[in-house]
């Protein structure tokens, strides 16, 4: 099972930093998921549209320049991180989910990580494109599968995720924890798809991800999902 931290290791280091991303990478995760807006045509790494939450500034994003933002504390002394610097720090050395936090995007981001793919050739097949927008999942839909992955990201209430991951041709079905159940797994197999499940933190909830044969899981504590995953009894898995 694939363990993809979650904004990095959001659960013990600043969210969607270079810090979060780096202690995500020194524990072992495969993948590790992201957040991206746009401002001053550069694409940053942040979730919120409001800076309150997750720096020491405050109010939209969008009414602050990129050199403004670049001075905003975003936890333990560390900047709000450009995509350009996380793709360098990972250098593929795990897989990169790029959740679009806004519409507008796309074209910017498919021709920078083309970019890094033409000089790092182990970028391909580890770049991952999600969002909740569905004018974003619509557009991402019809790039080309040899560039990147397509994470079909659904709500907690959607009704059919696995029809909607089919519906844009999409590598695998991002669903939350409610959302799972033995059958989805099942019929998601049956049809192709890898089954990604969002926010898995409790160990109870990680052992059940397992149980099921979900394929990977996203966490803000990647290092103990590893290691509580490296204890379980193969034996426990579903067949």
């Amino acid at each position: 099972m694939l363990i993809i931290g979650h904004r990095g290791a959001a659960g013990t280091s600043p969210e969607n930093t270079l810090m979060s991303i780096s202690m995500a990478l020194d524990c072992g995760v495969d993948w590790v998921e992201i957040d991206i807006r746009m401002v001053d045509d550069t694409i940053i790494v942040l979730h919120d549209e409001t800076l309150d939450r997750t720096t020491n500034g405050s109010g939209s994003v969008y009414q602050h320049s990129l050199a403004d933002l670049r001075t905003l504390d975003a936890g333990d002394g560390a900047q709000i991180p450009l995509l350009s610097e996380v793709l360098e720090l990972i250098d593929a050395r795990a897989g990169l989910n790029i959740e679009f936090k806004q519409r507008g995007l796309v074209g910017a981001v498919v021709e920078m990580t083309t970019a890094f793919i033409e000089r790092q050739p182990r970028w391909r097949n580890r770049i991952m494109f999600s969002s909740f927008i569905p004018e974003v999942m619509s557009e991402l839909s019809v790039l080309d599968p040899s560039h990147c992955m397509l994470g079909a990201l659904s709500e907690s209430n959607a009704e059919d995720p696995i029809r909607t991951a089919n519906h844009l041709n999409a590598y695998s079905a991002n669903i939350s924890l409610v959302q799972l159940s033995k059958s989805l797994v099942e019929s998601a197999h049956k049809q192709g798809l890898m089954v990604l499940v969002y926010t898995v933190n409790d160990n109870a909830d990680v052992r059940r991800c397992f149980e099921l044969s979900v394929d990977g899981i996203f966490t803000d504590f990647p290092e103990r999902a590893i290691a509580f995953i490296q204890n379980l009894p193969m034996i426990s898995r579903t067949q």
